[in-house]
C-alpha cells in the first residue's frame, strides 16, 4: 500500500501543562499534602502544551475556560458522568476527524468519490451513526464506500487500521483507502487521588489524523506499508488497561510497563524484522508512539538504540501531548514531509500489553 496523503488536526485552543496540573488539583477534594505532588508528576510527563475540544480560550482561569469539568465537591465526587462526556464526544469528534481527513485528501489529490474503503479509529468515545457517516457526508464520499471501525484498541489503534488498509489494497488492485483516527482523551480526566490515573491525566490530549492509501499509482518514492506485526507480551494483562466507568473511561498505567518493554521487545522485534529481510541496524528511522517519556526511553534501551532516534516522538509529545491512536499519524506526517530516510519502522504500545508495528519503505 502506498501512502499518498497524510493530514492532522487539533482543536483550536490549547493549555499549558502547568495549567492542566492546576485543574487536576481541583479534581482532588480537600487540602491533602498529596496535592503538592501533582505539579511534580505533570512536569515529568514531557508535555508542554495540549489541545482540547473543551477549551473556549487559551488564556484565563484554567478551570473557567473549559466547558465540562467542575471542582470536586466531596471526596467521592467522580466528576461528569460517562453519558455527559459521550455527549461531548458525539458533538466534537466528527468536526475534528473531518478536518484531518480533508487535509489528507487534499494532500493526496485523490478524488473523494473514488474511495473504495473508509476506516475509522477511536478508543475515547462511541456513538452511532458515527464519525464514518460524518466523513461520507462532509467529504462527499460515495455512499457505497465500505466502512470499517477499529475501536477501543488504545494508542496503537492507527497501526491496526493500517493493517486493515493494507489488507484491502492487497486484495483489490483498485482500492483507495481513507484511514482516519480521532481521540478526545481530555473527556476522560479522572477525579480523586490515584497516582497511576493522575499520570494518565498528565499525558493525554485531543487530536485527529488521517492517511490515504492506494493499491496502485502514486509517485515512485511514495512511502509504502510493506509489513505489519503484533506481539502480546506475556504476563502483561494488568500493565495497561482501558475500561469504561460511570465517570468516564479509566486507564491504568503500571510502573511495570518500561520493564516489560525492556524484557520482551528486542527479541520479538529482531525476529519480525528478520522475516521481512531487515536487520535492526538497517532501520533508518523509527516512528515510536510516545506513550510517555519513560516508554520512549525503555524502547530505545530495549532496542539498543541511541536515545536520539525518538527525538521526533518526544517533540510531538511535548507540543501536543499523547493523543492516543492519532499521535502516530502526527509523527509519520513529520517524517514523510521531511523526506526521512527509509526503511522506517512504526511502533505503538497498547492495552494487553501489546506492541504493534509497521514496516514502511
Amino acid at each position: 500500500m502506498k501512502i499518498v496523503g497524510i493530514g492532522t488536526a487539533v482543536p483550536e485552543f490549547s493549555m499549558t501543562q502547568a495549567d492542566v496540573a492546576e485543574i487536576n488539583k481541583r479534581f482532588c477534594h480537600g487540602n491533602d499534602d498529596r496535592l503538592r505532588l501533582i505539579p511534580a508528576l505533570y512536569r515529568r510527563a514531557g508535555v508542554r502544551t495540549r489541545h482540547s475540544v473543551l477549551l473556549q480560550a487559551s488564556q484565563g482561569d484554567p478551570l473557567a475556560r473549559q466547558s465540562l469539568y467542575f471542582e470536586a465537591r466531596h471526596e467521592g465526587d467522580g466528576g461528569p458522568t460517562t453519558r455527559q462526556r459521550m455527549e461531548v464526544y458525539e458533538r466534537e469528534a466528527p468536526r475534528l476527524i473531518v478536518d484531518a481527513a480533508r487535509r489528507a485528501v487534499e494532500d493526496s489529490r485523490v478524488d473523494p468519490d473514488s474511495f473504495t474503503h473508509l476506516i475509522t479509529v477511536s478508543c475515547t468515545g462511541f456513538h452511532s451513526p458515527g464519525t464514518d457517516a460524518a466523513l461520507v457526508e462532509e467529504l462527499g464520499l460515495r455512499r457505497t464506500v465500505e466502512r470499517t471501525h477499529v475501536g477501543f484498541m488504545g494508542c496503537h489503534g492507527a497501526l491496526n487500521g493500517m493493517r486493515v488498509a493494507a489488507s484491502f489494497t492487497r486484495a483489490d488492485p483498485h482500492a483507495r483507502v481513507l484511514l482516519c483516527a480521532v481521540e478526545l482523551c481530555t473527556l476522560h480526566f479522572f477525579y480523586g487521588w490515584d497516582a497511576e490515573r493522575i499520570v494518565a491525566n498528565s499525558l493525554f490530549a485531543d487530536g485527529a489524523g488521517a492517511l490515504v492509501g492506494v493499491a496502485g499509482g502514486g509517485s515512485e518514492d511514495a512511502w509504502s506499508v510493506a509489513a505489519n506485526g503484533t506481539f502480546l507480551m506475556p504476563d502483561s494483562e494488568d500493565a495497561m488497561t482501558w475500561k469504561i466507568g460511570d465517570h468516564g473511561f479509566h486507564m491504568t498505567l503500571s510502573a511495570r510497563v518500561p520493564d516489560l518493554i525492556r524484557r520482551n521487545l528486542a527479541g520479538w522485534l529482531e525476529v519480525w524484522l528478520g522475516k521481512n529481510d531487515v536487520r535492526m541496524d538497517e532501520v533508518a528511522t523509527w516512528a515510536v508512539h510516545p506513550g510517555g517519556p519513560r516508554i520512549l526511553t525503555a524502547f530505545a534501551e530495549a532496542a539498543c538504540l541511541d536515545k536520539g532516534v525518538v527525538d521526533i516522538s518526544r517533540a510531538v509529545l511535548a507540543e501536543y501531548g499523547n493523543m492516543s491512536s492519532a499521535t502516530l499519524l502526527f509523527i509519520l506526517e513529520r517524517l514523510r514531509r521531511s523526506n526521512a530516510a527509509r526503511p522506517c519502522v512504526a511502533v505503538g504500545f497498547g492495552p494487553g500489553m501489546v506492541v504493534e508495528t509497521a514496516l514502511l519503505r
